[in-house]
Parts: structure tokens; C-alpha cells; sequence
């Protein structure tokens, strides 16, 4: 171990005692655009093989929910891949696919603590990946530890879509007209149907690689989010780098869109 990594590791428990003697809101839950594995890659010169940084910024998962349980954190929504990751050749997408279903075995293994929800349109997926997620996910339930929904094939557009679709059906089983259900539309009607129906929407949102953007995720949801953007692409990001996401958090004064 270098002095860099000392000076590192002393500086993250000072971070971490401060937050926790000074009494710092903690968000309720934290969304997480894991981004910039490939470009983390490829700067190492590991081009020969693209998903290398996926592999790796998968492993990165179960630290971050290791530092949530540690924190306090309850839910945690991390996106994996988007609707319009989808679109990438079958040679790029597939094994990336693989290595999703990996993550989600793994963190569904007996002795994590998470409880997993798969979120996203998973009838864009392929059914074999659809089906192994879901089951790996329906064994997490009731665990102890931080809420986890694992956005795979999702895209906040499209969640929106599938939500307002699925509130007319459901007013359409019911008999109601097209008149009757514009009338009562509303902004909880649209919520009781998105993919994250019941929970509540995300306080704090980090991108990891720079990126300063939402790029479609949790548009709905993230209305009155705090943001943080972090320059770590995804395999790099530290225990630290969420400690400073945290006391930016617990800095901000929340206005809810005042």
C-alpha cells in the first residue's frame, strides 16, 4: 500500500466519522448512472475486449450497496443498461447481457442482505435473461438490507409510456371512457403505474465519468432530485467519492421545486 492509498484511507474515515458525529441527512434513496466502464477500459488499453470494464464495474456494485447498508440508505436504483443500449450489435450485447445476469445472481445469493426489484421494459430483453433476473430477484425478498432496483432495458421515457398505457388499461378493464379517465388524470394516477410504483422517488442521484446529464433516467422520479456528478469513471469510484456525494447531499438546502 502507497502513502497515496494511506492518505486515501485516512481521509475517508475522517469524512465518514464527521458525517455521522454531525448528524447529516442521509437520502432515503440514491439513484446511480454507472457510467464510463468502457471508457475506463479503454484508457487502460484493454480495447481487445470492450466489456472488460463491465465485468469490473460490476464487482463495484457490491461495494456501493456495502457503503448504503453502512450509511443508512434504504433504496438504491441503479441503471445498467438503457433502451437504448439495446440497439448495440448482438456481439457488444450479449455478453454484456451475461454479465448483468451474473450481477443479479450474485447479489441474489443467500448470504447478501438485498432485496432486488428488476425494473425497466423487460419484454425488450431477451426472455431468457427477462426470466433468470426476475427468479434470481423473487429469492431477495423480505432481506434486511438496502431495496435494490436494477434498471435493465430501461429508459425514462419509455417508463413513462408504459405507465400512462397501463393506467388506461386498467381504467379500460374497469369500463371507464376515454372522457371519464381524462377527467380524473393526474400526476398520482401516472405514478401508481410506473415501473417504481409505491417507492419513493430518489433524493439523490450521482453519475460517475464526468457526464452531466440525466440521459433519460428516472425523468418522472428525479423532479425535485439532488444532483451530484462525480469525474470517476464507474470501476474507479470510491467509498470516498459516495462520502463527498453524501455531504453534498446533506449540504443543499431541498426547495421541492420552490
Amino acid at each position: 500500500m502507497g502513502l497515496r492509498d494511506i492518505a486515501y484511507g485516512l481521509y475517508e474515515r475522517q469524512l465518514a466519522s464527521k458525517l455521522e458525529r454531525s448528524g447529516a441527512a442521509v437520502p432515503r434513496h440514491v439513484g446511480v448512472i454507472v457510467d464510463g466502464n468502457r471508457r475506463w477500459a479503454k484508457e487502460l488499453g484493454l480495447d481487445d475486449d470492450p466489456n472488460h470494464g463491465h465485468r469490473v464495474g460490476a464487482r463495484k456494485i457490491v461495494d456501493l450497496l456495502a457503503w448504503c447498508d453502512q450509511a443508512g440508505v434504504e433504496l438504491v436504483t441503479l441503471w445498467l443498461l438503457s433502451t437504448d443500449n439495446l440497439s448495440r450489435p448482438e456481439p457488444e450485447l450479449a455478453p454484456l447481457l451475461r454479465i448483468i445476469e451474473g450481477l443479479v445472481a450474485d447479489l441474489a445469493a443467500p448470504e447478501n442482505r438485498w432485496t432486488l426489484r428488476i425494473v425497466g421494459a423487460l419484454d425488450l430483453l431477451p426472455a431468457a435473461t427477462a426470466r433468470a433476473m426476475k427468479e434470481a430477484a423473487a429469492g431477495t425478498e423480505g432481506r434486511p438490507g438496502v431495496e435494490v432496483n436494477v434498471a435493465v432495458g430501461y429508459g425514462g421515457r419509455r417508463e413513462i409510456a408504459d405507465a400512462v398505457r397501463s393506467m388506461l388499461q386498467a381504467h379500460a378493464a374497469e369500463g371507464r371512457s376515454l372522457e371519464e379517465v381524462a377527467e380524473l388524470l393526474d400526476v398520482e394516477h401516472i405514478s401508481e403505474h410506473l415501473y417504481t410504483r409505491g417507492q419513493p422517488d430518489p433524493d439523490l442521484v450521482i453519475r460517475t465519468s464526468g457526464e452531466q446529464r440525466l440521459s433519460g433516467f428516472l425523468l418522472w422520479q428525479s423532479a425535485h432530485s439532488e444532483f451530484y456528478f462525480c469525474d470517476a469513471y464507474w470501476p474507479d469510484f470510491r467509498r470516498v467519492d459516495f462520502l463527498r456525494a453524501l455531504r453534498a447531499y446533506a449540504a443543499r438546502q431541498r426547495r421541492f421545486g420552490n
